[in-house]
C-alpha cells in the first residue's frame, strides 16, 4: 500500500491515477459541504462524514458508529471510487477529519492516504466546479475485527489506550458535547492536533516516534485509539502507521459511548 501520508508534490505527480476526496466537517455545526462549494482542490469530490463515513448514532453506540459496509461501498462507488483506485483525502484541519476516510479505506485493504497539510498546502487556485464522476464498482467488505476495539477492551486496563481529544477534554475541564467529562481510566492523552507542526503538516517521523514512545507505544498493534466519537482518533492511527509503528485499533464508540455508561471516569492530567 502507499504510505498513509503523501505531500502535494506526490499528488501532482500522481493526480491522474487517484481520486481526491474533500472530507471537511465541523464539530461546531458549520457545513462541510458549503465549505467545499465555496472552493476545493480541483477535481476533488466531497465525502460527507455523516452519511458516508458513519451511520446514525445512539447513546449505546456513540455519535459516529461505522456505517454498514454496503452503505460505505455505495457512497464510494457514487463518488467514482473503484476497487483499484487510490484515494487521497484532505480537509482544512491538518487531516484530523479526513483521517476517518483514509483509515476506513486502509483497514479494508484499499490504497488511501492523507494529503499532508491539506487544503492549506495547495498552492494553486481552488475550484467551485463540482465533478460528476461516473459510478464505479466498489466491493463491500466487512470491517476487520482485528482493527477494532470494543468498550470492554478499551476499559480493561491491559493495553495502551490513547485519548485523541484536546487536553482540556481529557482532563475533564470542559465537555461541550458528551454527558460526562473526563477520560477512560488508564488512557493517555495524545491530542491529534499535536501530531502536526505549526504549518499544519505532520511532524517529522522521528518526532512522531518519540511522541508515541513517551506514551509507551513501540508497536501500534497493542494500541487502542479513541476520541469523542471515533473520528479524530483515526488521525493517531494514521500517524502511528506513518511513523512505522504499524496498525493500531479504533474504539469506534469512543467517549460518546463510554460517557453514557456507569463505568468510572478519570479526570486530571494523569491516566
Amino acid at each position: 500500500m502507499i504510505d498513509p501520508v503523501v505531500d502535494v508534490e506526490w499528488l501532482r505527480d500522481h493526480r491522474d491515477g487517484v481520486v481526491l476526496a474533500d472530507v471537511r466537517w465541523y464539530l461546531d455545526g458549520r457545513s462541510g459541504r458549503d465549505a467545499y462549494a465555496k472552493g476545493h482542490l480541483p477535481g476533488a469530490v466531497f465525502i460527507d462524514l455523516d452519511t458516508a463515513l458513519a451511520r446514525h448514532g445512539s447513546p449505546a453506540e456513540g455519535r459516529h458508529p461505522l456505517p454498514d459496509p454496503g452503505t460505505f461501498a455505495a457512497a464510494m462507488a457514487a463518488a467514482g471510487i473503484g476497487d483499484d483506485v487510490p484515494v487521497i483525502g484532505y480537509d482544512d484541519a491538518g487531516g484530523v477529519i479526513a483521517a476517518r476516510l483514509v483509515w476506513m479505506l486502509r483497514s479494508i485493504g484499499h490504497d488511501a492516504a492523507l494529503l499532508d497539510g491539506g487544503l492549506a498546502a495547495w498552492t494553486g487556485d481552488l475550484s467551485t466546479e463540482v465533478p460528476q464522476p461516473a459510478p464505479a464498482s466498489f466491493t463491500a467488505r466487512d470491517w476487520p475485527a482485528g482493527r477494532l476495539a470494543t468498550i470492554d477492551e478499551a476499559a480493561a486496563g491491559d493495553r495502551v489506550v490513547l485519548d485523541a481529544r484536546d487536553l482540556s477534554r481529557y482532563r475533564g475541564d470542559a465537555e461541550p458535547v458528551d454527558p460526562r467529562p473526563g477520560h477512560i481510566p488508564g488512557a493517555r492523552s495524545v491530542p491529534t492536533r499535536e501530531n502536526l507542526s505549526a504549518d499544519g503538516r505532520f511532524r517529522p517521523v522521528s518526532e512522531l516516534r518519540d511522541r508515541f514512545a513517551e506514551q509507551g507505544v513501540s508497536d501500534a498493534a497493542d494500541v487502542i485509539s479513541y476520541c469523542g466519537s471515533g473520528v479524530t482518533a483515526c488521525h493517531n492511527l494514521i500517524a502511528m502507521e506513518h511513523a512505522g509503528l504499524g496498525a493500531g485499533r479504533l474504539f469506534p464508540g469512543s467517549w460518546s459511548q463510554y460517557a453514557h455508561t456507569t463505568r468510572p471516569a478519570a479526570t486530571g492530567d494523569q491516566p
